[in-house]
């Protein structure tokens, strides 16, 4: 069996592994626009647009909208592929129910390193969830992968892998601290030069110390226009 053949066979025995024999399932759809704009060699933009939905709901399956994210990205190259960026993000929740809206801040560092055909990549993010309520000060670490599924190099009409493994603590006032584990994996095209399809599953363990912890899965789609 080929390499591109295995991997959505890996994905659904991942999401299987985590979500097994548990109630307390939600999954949603998750598809996402992004466009990338390079404003010189060291500095360039994101804007991206994301819109969530149930299917199932505590182990109930049923449709309902969930959300709206609108976010951008400011990124610095500061040296060989290491890089720094400042971002905003807007969540729309009160549209679609009784969930508050939320404002949020974003600072990062990521940095790769490609010793063949596989690219590594390490990010360090720190974020400040600004509701009505409350403000949660989440920390984050993820490392990610990605490759060619064809050949050592990827061209104009063939596939990719993408994996990421993020581990998250938030804290704020008069709540316990809370942890966070992900892991996902996409399969992508390079549809033309600057643009590219991905689709794929992410699997999340959420407030894993607690009596009981969340199983959360997303089916992800993404389209990213690079200009």
């Amino acid at each position: 069996m080929s390499c591109t053949k295995r991997l959505p066979l890996l994905l659904v025995a991942l999401c299987c592994l985590g979500v097994r024999a548990q109630d307390n399932l939600t999954a949603f759809f998750q598809p996402q626009a992004a466009v990338n704009y390079n404003v010189s060699q060291t500095y360039g933009h994101n804007f991206s647009l994301a819109y969530r939905s149930f299917f199932i709901d505590e182990g109930v399956v049923e449709y309902q909208s969930r959300q709206l994210d609108l976010a951008h990205f400011s990124k610095f190259k500061i040296k060989g592929s290491q890089s720094i960026a400042f971002g905003v993000q807007y969540r729309f929740r009160d549209i679609f129910d009784d969930g508050a809206n939320e404002l949020r801040f974003m600072q990062q560092f990521n940095t790769t390193s490609r010793p063949m055909i596989i690219r590594f990549g390490h990010r360090l993010r720190a974020e400040q969830r600004i509701t009505r309520a409350r403000t949660i000060h989440r920390f984050r670490y993820r490392f990610a992968l990605d490759f060619p599924l064809q050949g050592e190099k990827l061209d104009l009409g063939e596939a990719y892998f993408v994996g990421g493994f993020e581990n998250l603590l938030s804290i704020t006032q008069s709540r316990s601290s809370q942890y966070d584990t992900r892991l996902s994996g996409q399969i992508g095209w390079q549809l033309d030069k600057g643009f590219k399809f991905q689709m794929g599953i992410e699997y999340r363990l959420e407030d894993y110390t607690s009596s009981l912890p969340q199983n959360v899965v997303f089916l992800l789609s993404s389209a990213q226009l690079s200009l």
